[in-house]
């Protein structure tokens, strides 16, 4: 599907090593951008394929384990780690998730992104539909509709 989505590299995490991949297509240059949403054991591996100057985006904690950044490791290679908390603006500045979705609303309607919608479920199939999810087995998003 990533493929299919224009992506040049793809990588099956169950089954390669990303660092090694991504350290093969950038000739040891290292990432410029990671963004991670899983935590724990991947972002310590992002850290190994980041390049000089690059920025690791920490989105969430998917894999359930929060990791602990090496102040040390990110001063030697000279990288960003950003945090972005969404639900954060709720309180701090909802009028940015108003902006950002009436702009991503444009985006769609200009044809210009395709929200991927993996899935349309019934209210009969959410607990399958979310225990898939949880499991990492679904493409794109599920769509719950009664």
């Amino acid at each position: 599907m990533a493929r299919a989505l224009g992506a040049d590299v793809v990588v099956d995490r169950l089954s390669q090593d990303f660092v090694e991949v991504v350290k093969e297509v950038t000739d040891g240059r290292g990432a410029d951008v990671v963004y991670d949403p899983v935590g724990g054991d991947t972002y310590t591996l992002s850290t190994k394929c980041i390049a000089f100057e690059g920025r690791i985006l920490i989105v969430g904690f998917a894999g359930g384990t929060i990791q602990s950044a090496a102040l040390n490791h990110v001063l030697i290679k000279n990288y960003s780690v950003v945090g972005l908390h969404w639900g954060l603006y709720q309180s701090k500045d909802p009028q940015s998730i108003r902006d950002c979705h009436v702009q991503l609303g444009k985006l769609v309607a200009d044809g210009l992104i395709r929200p991927l919608i993996g899935e349309r479920l019934g209210l009969t199939e959410v607990a399958d539909g979310l225990q898939r999810l949880a499991d990492g087995s679904t493409v794109g998003r599920l769509a719950f509709v009664l």
